[in-house]
């Protein structure tokens, strides 16, 4: 029941009773008029008056109700609206988001399957107290064969292949050796946001102490290749590095960086002749320039001295000298006092040194078209050769008798290119270097130098060259060929008719039947080292456990003699080198 007929029935009611109370109270009224109070029909028109009144503030409580409903019922609808649409959303949202976790699995498989083959799934680097060591290396199984027996393991000795007068110019040479395998490991940290500190080092088992053979147990001591450490400065452009590295006559590939060297990819540990090298104690100090396209370097080396002579240079009598180390022939008398002491074994000589070799070189790398697919070199060394002279009063060129030092000079200078001649496809290198005194940089190992007839030290002049390149047939499969030789002058001294230091000293007439014929008379000088090698490399199995590479080398070598009476003597020999090599790192 609403509020207005509840008030109007309250109403009726009320005029029924006044009605049905008119009689009794029509006396009552006569009486009360008599006395001056409202007739009855007065208050008839009052009470009807009342009604009125009262249904009209019934009807404005009802409009009134009406409205508050009417407001009520569209708030109700805007709110019920709101809801709706906030539950639609709801259901897009979520249906999105399925949608989403859905294909997360094929995005994650296809990520996965983007990824380069040899991207390793694993770490592959380690954090100790803020620095990143990275281990590296490789476990190899070498196989080799050689024509001719020069009685080496991995690391050829080109210039003492015998010639056909030689005993072992007639035996071949097959070995199988792990001694090349190398581990690695490379320590890097951060002093300061530009300011780097890193440690590298390199070791194999190609080393042999006095007491290593290979008679039983095959043991030879780990052989340091490298062991350094360097500190950058980025922003001053500054690299500095001390320890055992590459020479910086070494070509590099990328400015004068560490680990950027650029040797031939041949399997033989002795590389290739022509290539000039060394790995020794240095300091070094470089700057580069212009974005790192220009670089500048100077470094401080460890010399040392590869004297050599040939039979019958003996020096005259009464004149000895103070130190040598032997190359491809002995001087006579011998070296007085040249066994070495702490640290070395006394069955080795060393030579006498009072200075470093000392190395600068500039390189350039110019961006061409965004790109630097060209690196090229200029470099010199200086160089001091040092000895310690005994002439007696008895000597026969009536040399002033008494102790003295001598000192000579020597160096030279060379250069080198890489090019990309077409990327990922294509590389291309050369080098050379002359001189004097130069032979311990090449892998030849000439001499650097013989003596006078004074027992002063006599530089030998030496040029040699490399050129090569290796070809990238797929991106698992190299094809490489170089070629390089090292060549020497003859350095002679005579007194009289007699000749001293290094060549064909006693003008000695070869003949074909005495140099090929075992046993001949030939007592040939080598004066050149060429050859020519090619090989390749290949990626046999790449993944998450690593790397296998499979390679295959041949190479022929030349050896040219010191010519006499019109005849040169010669020899060569043929080299086959196989190697399976395991990077797990």
């Amino acid at each position: 029941m609403t509020i207005k007929t509840s008030l109007l029935s309250s109403a009726a009611l009320g005029v029924i009773c006044a009605l049905s109370m008119v009689g009794a109270a029509d006396a009552a009224a006569k009486h009360k008029a008599a006395a001056g109070e409202p007739s009855l029909a007065e208050q008839v028109k009052q009470l009807q008056a009342t009604v009125e009144s009262l249904e009209q503030t019934v009807q404005a409580q009802a409009a009134a109700q009406q409205q508050s409903q009417a407001a009520t019922a569209a708030q109700l609808q805007d709110a019920q609206s709101r809801a709706d649409a906030a539950t639609a959303a709801a259901k897009s949202a979520q249906a999105k988001l399925d949608m989403q976790i859905q294909q997360i699995p094929g995005s994650v498989q296809t990520a996965v399957a983007a990824l380069p083959k040899s991207a390793p799934t694993t770490i592959d680097k380690m954090k100790y107290k803020g620095i990143t060591i990275t281990p590296g290396g490789y476990l190899e199984a070498a196989g080799i064969y050689r024509s001719k027996n020069i009685e080496s393991d991995m690391a050829s000795s080109y210039a003492k292949i015998p010639f056909e007068n030689a005993p072992l110019s007639k035996t071949q040479e097959f070995r199988e050796s792990e001694r090349q395998s190398r581990l690695t490991l490379l320590a890097a940290g951060d002093v300061t946001p530009t300011m780097h500190a890193v440690m590298y080092g390199e070791f194999d088992f190609l080393g042999a102490a006095q007491t290593a053979n290979s008679n039983e147990s095959n043991s030879f001591t780990p052989r340091t290749r490298v062991l350094y450490g360097t500190v950058d400065w980025d922003d001053l452009g500054l690299h500095f590095l001390a320890g055992d590295n590459w020479s910086l006559a070494t070509l590099n590939s990328k400015g004068i960086t560490p680990r950027n060297e650029v040797p031939p990819p041949a399997i033989d540990a002795q590389y290739v002749p022509g290539f000039a090298w060394a790995r020794q104690p240095q300091i070094r100090i470089t700057k580069d320039f212009a974005d790192k396209q220009g670089w500048l370097a100077v470094s401080l080396e460890n010399p040392q001295t590869n004297f050599t002579g040939t039979a019958g240079n003996q020096l005259p009598a009464g004149v000895s000298v103070l130190d040598l180390v032997g190359g491809n022939g002995t001087i006579n008398p011998a070296p007085v006092g040249s066994a070495a002491f702490s640290g070395f074994n006394t069955v080795n000589t060393t030579s006498l040194n009072k200075l470093p070799d000392l190395i600068g070189k500039v390189a350039f790398e110019p961006d061409i078209g965004g790109a630097r697919p060209l690196h090229v070199e200029l470099f010199g060394i200086y160089r001091q050769f040092y000895n310690q002279i005994t002439v007696t009063a008895a000597n026969t060129l009536g040399l002033a008798p008494g102790v003295s030092e001598r000192t000579e000079t020597g160096g030279g200078w060379g250069g080198s290119v890489t090019a990309t001649v077409v990327p990922k496809i294509l590389d291309l290198q050369a080098s050379f270097l002359t001189g004097k005194g130069i032979g311990r940089y090449g892998s030849s190992q000439l001499s650097d130098a013989t003596l006078n007839f004074d027992g002063s030290v006599a530089p030998i002049h030496e040029t040699m060259f490399l050129v090569g390149g290796t070809w990238h047939t797929t991106p698992k499969l190299d094809v490489y060929l170089f070629g390089g030789q090292e060549r020497e002058n003859s350095q002679i001294s005579s007194v009289g008719t007699t000749n001293y230091g290094y060549g064909n000293l006693a003008n000695t007439v070869f003949t074909s039947a005495g140099c090929t014929t075992v046993g001949g008379a030939c007592s040939a000088t080598v004066r050149s080292v060429a050859q020519i090698t090619g090989g390749i490399w290949d990626k046999a199995f790449t993944g998450s456990y690593g790397q296998i590479r499979l390679g295959l080398q041949y190479s022929h070598t030349w050896l040219d003699a010191f010519s006499g009476g019109g005849y040169t003597p010669k020899t060569s020999a043929d080299m086959i080198f196989t190697s399976f090599r395991y990077y797990p790192f």
